[in-house]
């Protein structure tokens, strides 16, 4: 692994519940066999989202996974933290100075878990062989020691689908409570990401669609063009009965 910065320890953040363990763990292995001198301490942090048990509206909504690693990131007490991409707000509803250090592969999008009638899985350990679950690692941007440490381990191609994805959705202001979707393909024979993005109408209505396209060195730009788009065609009106 290149990095010029020598480590010693790294305190990494995570939510408590089985699931961000699971990604703490593949995440934890990636780094360990790149960086097999130092030592990864992990600090589990509990967020409101895992207090709370009923709508997310309730308590704000955007941001309730990842409030309070943020507080730990930026009071100094970790270096990084890792979360579900999913769950990570965009930067028109994120504290500054926090930023994406790492992009771990991306696998499936398809945000489902179907389970045999009769037989369900109770623990992630139950899960049949194969099954995947995809993380983000963040540091504080007035650290770039961290993120040089973070950067190598970085999934190049779902960082640009990602950067892509976000760039539509922050460009809508959409969060979790908006009902609005973006979703980036990449042609690694061409190097074109294409963006999908949508808005819907929470009443039932006809849903407003987008799709724009350009080279993946501007991923960030063709997802503002997709949500523009959107805009453009009068996706205020709808998000506004979806906020």
């Amino acid at each position: 692994m290149t990095s010029s910065t020598t480590l010693t320890t790294v305190r990494l953040g995570t939510r408590p519940s089985p699931m961000a363990l699971e990604q703490t763990t593949r995440f934890a292995d990636t780094f360990r066999a790149g960086y097999p001198q130092a030592v990864l301490d992990i600090v589990e942090i509990v967020s409101d989202g895992d207090r709370h048990h009923g709508p997310l509206s309730a308590i704000g909504g955007k941001g309730a996974f990842t409030r309070n690693a943020d507080r730990y990131l930026l009071d100094g007490l970790v270096q990084a933290t890792i979360a579900c991409a999913k769950d990570v707000p965009g930067p028109h509803d994120r504290s500054p100075g926090v930023i994406i250090g790492a992009v771990l592969p991306r696998e499936d999008t398809r945000d489902a878990l179907v389970l045999p009638t009769g037989h369900p899985a109770t623990t992630l350990a139950e899960l049949p062989p194969g099954t995947r679950v995809g993380v983000i690692v963040e540091h504080r941007a007035d650290d770039p020691a961290t993120g040089e440490v973070l950067a190598p381990l970085t999934h190049g191609p779902t960082r640009i689908l990602l950067d892509a994805e976000r760039a539509a959705l922050a460009t809508l202001h959409g969060g979790c409570l908006t009902a609005a979707s973006a979703h980036a393909t990449l042609d690694a024979a061409s190097g074109v990401v294409t963006v999908h993005a949508a808005v819907l109408d929470p009443t039932g209505g006809d849903p407003l669609r987008a799709c724009a396209s350009g080279p993946s060195t501007s991923a960030h730009e063709v997802g503002q063009d997709a949500g523009q788009q959107l805009l453009d065609a009068g996706a205020e009106r709808l998000l506004g009965r979806s906020a």
